[in-house]
């Protein structure tokens, strides 16, 4: 183990010079080094293996190690084969070559210092696990190595302790910068994925600042300009107000602040007086019912707490929606309202064309959210679920299913 803490030093300082982009670099680095100190232990014992009292069991060693290094190359060059058993077989094969050699050579070479039968390459196992997960497994794996060189090869000389703490060192340096490495790494992900998200979502407010909100700004202008027209038409003043009510909600959701409040549709109705209070599902959905869409619910009210009875009635409406626009003119629709003591269902089946399969993945890609925003987005809040089942020629089924512990 003697020049065991100089080697990997200089492999700490290539992981520190490059930062965290030098992982896997760093791996290819250790399996080299591991090559690169075999070939030095096997030189070093052919310069000195007749001065052994057993040079032949050294040898056995040496072709026991030459093969393990040769067969684990690939594993240290890539963190996902080096798994927690490889490195305990390289730390195990460290620990029994130290013992070995207090055990091969002669005790006038011990205490001169002589080096054990791996020499550097243990150091190659203490960069495993410091690469693999850190400092502190490192120092760990450099103690039991330290242990082994201290009890099985010379005790506590000056040179052992030097070596001990070398490696010690140099190992905690390089899992600290790896973990270092691999935090900053993580930051950086996250900070890439908000710069992305609020480019989309710049994107998209400059694309409906272009469209919505100038066609809803427009509608609330005529609306009172007709309401004037008419002789304070009601219809078109509560068309006005209610596009106005629209765009500020708009508006606040693109900048990120609180949404107004919002009053009923009409004209004469009053505000609840309990938002929470339980609503009944099946009123919320018969008006999506008309001749093409059949409505099958329980005899008795489906309740839930009111946010969650409106956010699921939209749900639906966006499937209905859905199959007004896709389906054909001709298509028909059914609701099935499922009461259950644990989960309300509602199932939205249509005997339309269907879609091919991954086209719902095609249409969020090309920027069209309907299914996984106003569809599964608002299950995913209620902490229920949204499965759609469909295939080409044989319509499609949606299947919204909300927990009542959720809700």
């Amino acid at each position: 183990m003697t020049e065991g803490g100089g080697r990997a030093g200089a492999v700490g300082g290539t992981v520190a010079a490059g930062g965290m982009s030098v992982e896997l670099p760093l791996w290819r680095a250790i399996s080299y080094f591991r090559v690169l100190a075999l070939c030095y232990a096997l030189l070093r014992y052919f310069n000195s293996y007749l001065h052994f009292l057993h040079p032949v069991a050294g040898w056995i060693f040496m072709g026991a190690l030459t093969l393990w290094t040769l067969a684990s190359t690939r594993a240290f060059a890539d963190p996902q084969r080096c798994t927690r058993y490889v490195l305990g077989a390289d730390l195990a094969l460290a620990v029994t070559g130290i013992v070995l050699s207090g055990l091969t050579d002669s005790p006038a070479r011990i205490s001169h210092g002589a080096p054990t039968l791996p020499t550097i390459w243990a150091a190659g196992t203490v960069l495993g696990y410091a690469a693999k997960a850190g400092w502190r497994p490192a120092a760990a794996a450099g103690s039991v190595i330290g242990v082994a060189n201290i009890l099985g090869h010379g005790g506590p000389t000056g040179d052992n302790i030097h070596n001990i703490v070398l490696l010690l060192v140099a190992g905690c340096a390089i899992g600290y910068v790896i973990e270092l490495a691999r935090a900053s790494e993580a930051t950086l992900t996250r900070a890439l994925q908000v710069e992305a998200a609020t480019r989309e979502r710049e994107r998209l407010s400059r694309d409906i600042h272009d469209g919505v909100l100038q066609v809803l700004a427009l509608v609330q202008r005529r609306g009172a300009e007709l309401s004037r027209e008419a002789g304070g038409g009601a219809d078109f003043a509560e068309l006005g107000r209610l596009a106005g009510e629209q765009e500020r909600a708009l508006r606040a959701l693109m900048t990120g602040g609180p949404l107004p409040a919002q009053r009923n549709a009409g004209p004469d109705a009053a505000e609840p007086a309990d938002p929470h209070a339980p609503s009944d599902l099946t009123a919320l959905l018969r008006p999506y019912a008309d001749e093409r869409i059949t409505l099958s619910a329980p005899g008795t009210p489906v309740l839930l707490p009111g946010p969650a009875a409106g956010e699921l009635a939209a749900a639906v409406g966006a499937a209905v929606d859905n199959v007004r626009k896709h389906a054909g003119e001709r298509a028909r629709a059914w609701i099935l309202v499922e009461d259950e003591p644990e989960a309300v269902t509602v199932s939205i089946r249509d005997d339309g064309p269907g879609f091919a399969p991954g086209r719902l993945g095609e249409a969020e890609q090309a920027g069209r959210l309907g299914v996984s925003q106003s569809i599964r987005g608002r299950l995913l809040d209620l902490g229920g679920t949204a499965e759609l089942y469909s295939t080409p020629g044989e319509g499609v089924e949606v299947e919204l299913r909300v927990p009542r512990e959720s809700s």
